[in-house]
């Protein structure tokens, strides 16, 4: 009997079955959104995937709604506290802020975070050939231990030199940790790596996508871009490694961002994150007093703070700082981030702080990269633009910064997008600033791409196509991963 007979002679029995088990799968992956997601809308728009569309809509959200208590996130945060316990890092108190910006930094110490410190030294890369010249220059003069992590490694000619730099400090004795993302660095070549780990070097990938043991969490990846060197240089910021970030790739064109090379105490937080994301990642818990050596005397004038969030915890403080900064913002709010696709709550705040006269700038790119989230963005802007805000399109290339500027005295920079997969999904790190000259830096910066950027005029994107409004209505039904 060939399988079209088969089905000929039993489709009833088939279709009784399928109706069955579609019946069984939707009520107990309801039961499943339903204990999960506390967000009424994620709930509502999940349980209609759900049931409206049979057996995909189940799958759809073992892949992408799964999010916090998935076990390889549990074991991290059970892996995280006895990694603290094991390296006992300095829990030293925060050193005082501004009476204004107290409360900024209570929550990102809240739930394990890290403290407020002074003696820090900053300096900012807009470019990539500049960070790239600064990255190997630190690599290059490594006495003992060069940490690496990485959303995006590509296998090009930008991602050969670093890869080349590494097995140098590691065949000089140096030792090198380098921790990828599987999907952000799916296409970094096995060659490559092979070359690290000859020269005496380590490497590993972040939440293997194929491995069974995380149940294909393509949804929940490790964004975070940190380099550090010797326990007293760090990195961090938008910057990956590949072509494009040198504005040398046609699809995006000229490359702008944002990272940051760091000295002096702020460096331990930055070292401490990257050693947990490599103890999940690996089971090394690395220890020893050269990872986190003391500083004899300040390197600068600067208060930072790092500042951390991912799915292996449910407070969120990159999103809870943000909201508190815009809603005592007094002046200026300033924002720079490639997609826009916040909550309701981050919406409601900049909105609000618009409708009260604030200077509320938002900053974003002109051609997407990405035209899901990038749809999912225009839908929002019209609350925005209503309230009073100003939204500016980057003309010359690719807008990929992160920050957010508050009344000319706080920043908050790093590799968080204003969305809701970076706020609630990736693994991500910013660090916050509580310094006046530090933000008038970014400041600086700002206008500059202001004046290479064209504002949205409300009246104008009001009348825009009754097509284009039905793909943003579309894109923003997804908005919980995007």
């Amino acid at each position: 009997m060939t399988a079209m007979q088969f089905i000929e002679r039993f489709w009833q029995d088939i279709a009784a079955w399928a109706l069955l088990i579609d019946i069984i799968v939707t009520g107990l992956t309801l039961v499943w959104v339903l204990h999960l997601k506390r967000e009424t809308m994620s709930a509502i728009a999940w349980s209609l995937t759900v049931i409206l569309v049979p057996f995909l809509g189940a799958f759809l959200f073992f892949l992408f709604g799964y999010q916090w208590v998935a076990r390889p996130l549990r074991r991290k945060q059970q892996r995280r506290r006895l990694f603290r316990q094991i390296c006992a890092w300095s829990s030293e108190a925060s050193v005082p802020v501004p009476r204004r910006w107290q409360m900024l930094a209570r929550l990102a110490e809240h739930a394990e975070g890290f403290p407020v410190t002074a003696g820090n030294a900053v300096e900012f890369y807009h470019e990539g050939k500049p960070l790239y010249a600064a990255l190997l220059e630190a690599i290059g003069a490594a006495r003992h231990h060069v940490h690496i992590e990485f959303f995006i490694f590509r296998s090009d000619a930008c991602g050969e030199q670093f890869i080349e730099a590494l097995s140098a400090a590691a065949r000089r004795g140096v030792i090198v940790r380098f921790l990828y993302d599987s999907i952000g660095a799916h296409d970094l070549s096995r060659r490559l790596l092979r070359h690290v780990r000859r020269a005496g070097g380590r490497h590993a990938p972040f939440l293997p996508v194929l491995n069974p043991l995380y149940r294909l969490r393509v949804n929940l990846r490790n964004h975070r871009k940190i380099v550090v060197v010797d326990g007293r240089v760090a990195f961090t910021g938008g910057f990956n490694i590949g072509q494009e970030y040198l504005g040398l790739d046609r699809r995006y064109g000229f490359w702008r961002d944002t990272h940051m090379r760091l000295e002096g105490p702020v460096v331990a937080g930055l070292q401490r994150l990257f050693l947990e994301d490599w103890h999940f990642a690996t089971g090394e818990a690395v220890k020893g007093e050269e990872y986190y050596p003391k500083w004899s005397e300040p390197q600068g004038e600067v208060l930072a703070q790092v500042v951390a969030s991912g799915p292996d915890g449910e407070y969120k403080a990159i999103r809870e700082t943000y909201f508190a900064a815009i809603v005592q913002a007094r002046r200026r709010v300033w924002l720079a981030s490639p997609y826009f696709v916040p909550d309701s709550g981050l919406r409601d705040a900049l909105c609000l702080a618009a409708r009260s006269g604030v200077d509320v700038r938002f900053l974003t790119l002109f051609r997407p990269d990405k035209w899901l989230p990038f749809l999912a963005a225009r839908f929002y802007w019209s609350d925005l633009l209503d309230a009073g805000g100003k939204i500016y399109q980057y003309i010359p290339g690719m807008l990929h910064s992160k920050y957010l500027l508050v009344d000319g005295q706080w920043a908050s920079v790093g590799t968080a997008n204003f969305d809701n997969r970076s706020l609630f999904l990736n693994f991500e790190v910013n660090c916050q600033f509580f310094d006046t000259a530090v933000t008038q830096k970014l400041e600086e910066q700002f206008l500059s791409d202001l004046a290479q950027a064209v504002r949205v005029d409300r009246e104008v994107f009001a009348q825009r196509p009754w097509m284009s409004r039905i793909f943003e209505n579309g894109a923003r039904l997804f908005s919980p991963v995007l």
